[in-house]
């Protein structure tokens, strides 16, 4: 644990050196504190749970796995594959190594992988669609491998993409990036809203609020929540064993959103172009490293 983090806990929390007490009635009033116990602390104050190496490695198997589907995913998107094609490959290839499709039947969604296309934002449902001639889509990829989940996603063209696809996908992808930035010990959540927003803003684009990053591991959703927006020095600061997905939604138009009458679907208002980039990332020791690395320059390029 950072040192400046001492400031910040209260008298009636328990004390974060491990002792069980409350910090009034141990360590509050030491010159010199006591060593932290970083992963009981998180666990008691944020109940975010610190990774040991040997979860990381799980995750990071997972990870593997997820760039391998969302390659697929990418050698096969052309006009006239259905998003239904999509969903099967991503299920097929997760039976064939021995993992399981997150989504299926999470909170009762119907599909292995979410396909966002065009004015979806997230969480597209994969049906008899085809894809067409200057579509963008989002391919969101969850594996659970031998109990651990990793998750990330893509957007892709669909052919030759019209210059407003260009730049929405450009500036998705240089605002994962900006975030990527802010990856280290001692920096916060906020650091990560605020650089993405910052970045989005500039480039006339909005970020969406109403879906957050969030930590996995054994779960698909744990603490923390990663907004995509925020103020720096704010939020929780982040420290060595954190794993958390960074995966922002960023608009051409307007941040507002509907959901659809299947209850998943989430649209631009203004029937806009969104786009996302996710990836899930760890925090080291002296920085951070992506369980799910793909090169984000490739599509900051495309889309210029």
């Amino acid at each position: 644990m950072l040192k400046d983090e001492w400031k910040n806990i209260g008298r009636n929390e328990l004390c974060p050196c491990g002792s069980g007490r409350k910090y009034k009635k141990c360590c509050m009033h030491k010159a010199d504190h006591a060593p932290i116990d970083y992963k009981r602390y998180y666990k008691q104050k944020y109940d975010i749970n610190l990774k040991t190496p040997e979860e990381i490695e799980k995750i990071r198997e997972a990870g593997r796995l997820v760039i391998m589907g969302l390659d697929k995913a990418e050698a096969m998107i052309d006009p006239g594959v259905t998003t239904n094609d999509i969903n099967e490959m991503v299920y097929t290839f997760a039976g064939e190594h021995g993992a399981v499709c997150a989504p299926f039947n999470y909170r009762g969604f119907p599909k292995s992988v979410c396909t966002s296309v065009n004015d979806v934002i997230c969480h597209g449902i994969p049906d008899s669609y085809s894809l067409k001639e200057g579509d963008i889509i989002n391919v969101d990829i969850t594996y659970i491998l031998n109990g651990y989940y990793a998750d990330a996603s893509k957007t892709f063209f669909v052919g030759q993409p019209s210059p407003e696809a260009r730049h929405i996908v450009s500036v998705t992808a240089v605002s994962l990036q900006e975030a990527i930035n802010m990856l280290k010990p001692g920096n916060t959540i906020g650091d990560i809203g605020w650089a993405i927003q910052n970045y989005a803003e500039g480039q006339g684009c909005t970020v969406v609020r109403e879906f957050v990053g969030h930590g996995l591991g054994s779960s698909f959703h744990e603490p923390p929540q990663v907004p995509h927006f925020g103020k720096k020095g704010q939020g929780i600061t982040l420290v060595p064993g954190m794993v958390f997905t960074v995966e922002p939604m960023i608009n051409l138009g307007r941040p507002e959103l509907f959901i659809a009458e299947d209850g998943w679907t989430a649209i631009t208002r203004d029937r806009k172009l969104s786009a996302q980039f996710e990836q899930t990332f760890l925090i080291t020791d002296d920085g951070y490293e992506s369980l799910t690395p793909y090169d984000l320059g490739a599509f900051a390029e495309q889309g210029s």
